[in-house]
Formats: C-alpha cells, sequence, structure tokens
C-alpha cells in the first residue's frame, strides 16, 4: 500500500464525485421554476450548474429560462428549493460504484477520511445519513461552515485541521475546478474523477491525476506516492 507511506487523509467532494445527486438537485430546481412560472430544464443542464453552491444553481436555472432574476428573487426562491430539496435529498441520488469499498479499503488501512463541499452542511449530513455512510467520515465541512469555501484553500485546511490531519500528508478527490484549485491553493495533491459536474472537461484541468471508475482511486493514489 505505497499510498499509506505517503497519505495519513483523504478529502472529497460530495456532489458528483461520492454521490451521483444531480437527479435529485433536477427535481428540486425543476420544482422551484415551476414555482416561479418558469419553464423546467434537462439532467444535463443541471449537470453543469451544480459545484458553486444551491444558490447559483438556483441563478443558473433561472437564467436559462427566461430573465435574469434580481438578488431579491434569487433570495425568494432559495428557500423554495431548500424546502423542497430537504424532504428530497435522496430520492434518486446513489453512491457512486466502487466508492464504498474503496471508502472501506483506506479506512481499515488507517486513513482520515473527510468531505470537503460546497454544499450546505445540514443538507450534506442528512444526504449521508439517508444513504447510510455518514459513519465513514471524521469530519463534513459544508460550503457554510467557515467564511471561506473553495476554492479558497481555507476551506481544505479547515477540514484538515477538524481531523487533525497537516496538509502534507493529504490528498483532494473531486471533479472540478474548484476542487483542483482549492488543493493547488492549499498545496496538496488532487485527483479528479471524469464522471462527475463541471463546465471544464477535466482532462484540460491538468490533475494530478483522473480516474474513471472508483476502482482506479487507490491505484492513482499509490501512484503519486
Amino acid at each position: 500500500m505505497p499510498y499509506r507511506n505517503r497519505f495519513d487523509a483523504v478529502l472529497f467532494d460530495l456532489d458528483g464525485t461520492l454521490i451521483e445527486t444531480a437527479p435529485d438537485l433536477c427535481s428540486a430546481l425543476n420544482h422551484t421554476l415551476g414555482q416561479a412560472g418558469r419553464e423546467g430544464v434537462q439532467l444535463d443542464q443541471v449537470r453543469h450548474m451544480i459545484g458553486d453552491g444551491a444558490r447559483t444553481m438556483l441563478r443558473l436555472g433561472l437564467e436559462a429560462t427566461g430573465e435574469e432574476p434580481s438578488d431579491a428573487e434569487i433570495e425568494k426562491w432559495f428557500h423554495v428549493l431548500l424546502d423542497y430539496y430537504w424532504d428530497h435529498v435522496a430520492d434518486e441520488s446513489f453512491v457512486f460504484p466502487g466508492a464504498l469499498t474503496a471508502l472501506e479499503t483506506m479506512a481499515a488501512a488507517g486513513l482520515k477520511l473527510a468531505v470537503c463541499t460546497n454544499k450546505p452542511v445540514a443538507m450534506s449530513n442528512r444526504l449521508f445519513e439517508k444513504l447510510a455512510i455518514d459513519h465513514h467520515f471524521g469530519a463534513v465541512l459544508g460550503g457554510d461552515s467557515l467564511a471561506v469555501r473553495k476554492p479558497d484553500a481555507g476551506h481544505i485546511l479547515g477540514t484538515l485541521e477538524a481531523i487533525g490531519v497537516p496538509a502534507e500528508r493529504a490528498v483532494m478527490i473531486g471533479d472540478s475546478a474548484n476542487d483542483l484549485n482549492a488543493a493547488r491553493n492549499a498545496g496538496i495533491p488532487v485527483v479528479l474523477v471524469t464522471f462527475g459536474y463541471t463546465t471544464v472537461p477535466v482532462q484540460e484541468l491538468a490533475a494530478d491525476a483522473l480516474i474513471d471508475h472508483f476502482d482506479q482511486l487507490l491505484p492513482a493514489l499509490s501512484s503519486l506516492a
């Protein structure tokens, strides 16, 4: 296990990295757009709206279906979106294939696992509990956990502080430029998945490694070691 000699902690993004959440996010967005008198959007569109938080997803959804919304309109419909999503957070969401095995293998090897996501922390924890995977993580820091969030280095460094691991002993797993830039800003290596949610193809982001399936994660970490 060469990766165990190199790393003490593995941090994960949530949406599009650990969990396929786009179907439930799409449903919540379309419910909100309907309440606002707008047409709905397609799932493939929503995959490119995720990553910067629910407000950004809502704004992009409103922009895609009509006039550009005001800040007041976004705040009005934001709470509608969150209330609906809270009740339907795991209707269709699922853990990506191979992720649970990878988590269990790394934990058995003594690695600390944590989540660094721009998703609100209460919503993140609710999703993990619904999918019965919350016990895998020593810490979950959401976009509202600190004064900063990805791509700011402080989000990653704050997550590492919560599990007591220095940056030089950690690696980030994500799916987007936010994850890559946060990792670079924090001075840690980053592995990106090719099946997540991104506006820029991950092949163009110069990650330290790319994986097409979680079966490839441990070999990728060993290659970094």
